[in-house]
């Protein structure tokens, strides 16, 4: 029996997906007036980028679709979005079933995703399960026809499975979308905004935290390991890589990683083989650009998942679990003096109000309400359903999906041989 077939025979379908959201206070202090009245230009031009990006259009179609996975499967839409129909739900354990049946008022369901792939009325599946089977499901549904949408990492610590999904992908001609929220969280969305109207220059360094303490209430579920025992920081590295990769397009290709653990009995016996509770990461582009990645399960910090941004002409600073809002740095022609005497540039620093992008009309009007992981469920949502019926690739496809997950792959591998310089294998053309 293999690690991944032991970890299903002890888990159940629906404990998976990404932890509860975190929340955050908002901003304080520079209002949207003043915000708008320092940078009119530069949001307008914004402002018009998101909806060339993200305008909803009427779809030709409606799409039939099928859950698997009552846990962290309950946390969409598809029952609010106008072109989709919850055709039928499944789960391993009957009351996860019946929650699926009840959040999307569906009246179909299956055992297991094995049988709810025979049935011929769906068009695609949400593959909500365990993580070491995300790339089992996404393959199984795959051959029998259905396009997926699949639960974060892509591939869970295998360049292999990686490999086999995208070749499944390639094979069958269907779409595959990995719904990494950090790709839509609000933060997210106001940097690719800003580097796509240039007001970044050139965002030479990237730092990003995944920090979640607490863990270890999930790491067993009826007297039983389930695969987030151990598991490896790194090969859960999606909720950070996005922030990089997802707003300038760049790859990452080499990184020296190391890790941290103690003498806790989960870190000391787990089939992974993880001695890690934190990794931290530093990551080379294939622009030449330097990006930190700290994934951390376990120490004294506040959870967060955050970025920042440097450029030579404008920073954006994410906000901060220790009470620091949204922050902009530019750069700017004048003088001050430190506190040593010595003149320096000085930048302008302002405080940032957040745009809630999940009130505009970037998502259908149903959708248009704060839904998990900050605003980012109604956009993974609506993201999936509008590629489908406008046949088109979806913003985090398969190559996104790779790009965001295969680096993790690599940077445990790193921290396992002490820190060591290590390649990262590319899947698509922009290397």
């Amino acid at each position: 029996m293999s690690q991944y077939q032991q970890i299903e025979s002890n888990t159940t379908a629906g404990i998976s997906g990404t932890p509860s959201d975190i929340k955050r206070s908002s901003n304080q202090g520079f209002s949207r007036r003043n915000f708008l009245r320092y940078n009119s230009a530069a949001f307008a031009g914004i402002a018009l980028s998101s909806k060339t990006a993200y305008a909803v259009d009427t779809a030709p179609k409606k799409i039939r679709i099928g859950i698997v996975g009552g846990g962290f499967g309950c946390s969409f839409q598809w029952h609010e979005h106008p072109d989709c129909i919850v055709e039928a739900v499944s789960d391993l354990i009957p009351d996860r079933r019946d929650r699926l049946q009840k959040i999307y008022d569906c009246t179909k369901s299956y055992n297991s995703l094995e049988e709810l792939v025979l049935d011929k009325n769906i068009d695609a599946v949400g593959v909500f399960t365990d993580a070491p089977l995300h790339v089992q499901h996404a393959v199984r549904a795959m051959k029998h026809g259905k396009h997926v949408i699949s639960a974060v990492p892509a591939s869970a610590g295998s360049v292999e499975d990686a490999e086999l999904l995208l070749d499944t992908v390639k094979s069958t001609g269907l779409t595959y979308m990995m719904a990494e929220t950090s790709h839509y969280q609000q933060h997210t969305i106001s940097a690719r905004n800003f580097y796509n109207n240039g007001l970044f220059g050139d965002i030479y360094y990237c730092e990003s935290e995944y920090q979640h303490p607490g863990l270890k209430t999930l790491f067993e579920f009826d007297g039983k390991r389930t695969w987030r025992h151990g598991y490896p920081p790194m090969y859960y590295p999606t909720h950070c890589t996005a922030h990089l990769v997802s707003v300038t397009g760049e790859r990452l290709i080499e990184v020296v990683c190391h890790g941290w653990g103690d003498n806790d009995p989960i870190v000391k016996d787990n089939v992974y083989g993880n001695p890690y509770w934190n990794e931290s990461a530093m990551f080379k582009t294939n622009k030449g650009h330097a990006f930190r990645v700290n994934i951390w399960w376990e120490g004294a910090h506040r959870g967060c998942e955050r970025a920042q941004w440097i450029g030579n002409k404008m920073s954006f600073y994410a906000q901060h679990p220790n009470g620091v809002g949204p922050v902009i740095i530019r750069s700017e022609d004048r003088m001050e003096k430190d506190d040593a005497g010595f003149e320096r540039m000085a930048p302008r620093f302002e405080e940032y109000e957040q745009t809630e992008w999940w009130k505009t009309d970037m998502l259908p009007e149903p959708l248009r309400h704060n839904s998990g992981h900050e605003g980012s469920h109604t956009f993974l949502t609506h993201e999936f359903i509008d590629a489908l019926t406008h046949d088109r690739k979806p913003s985090v496809n398969i190559y996104e999906a790779l790009a965001y997950t295969v680096p993790g792959i690599i940077a445990h591998q790193s921290a396992l041989s002490g820190g060591e310089l290590n390649k990262i294998p590319q899947f698509d053309e922009k290397i």
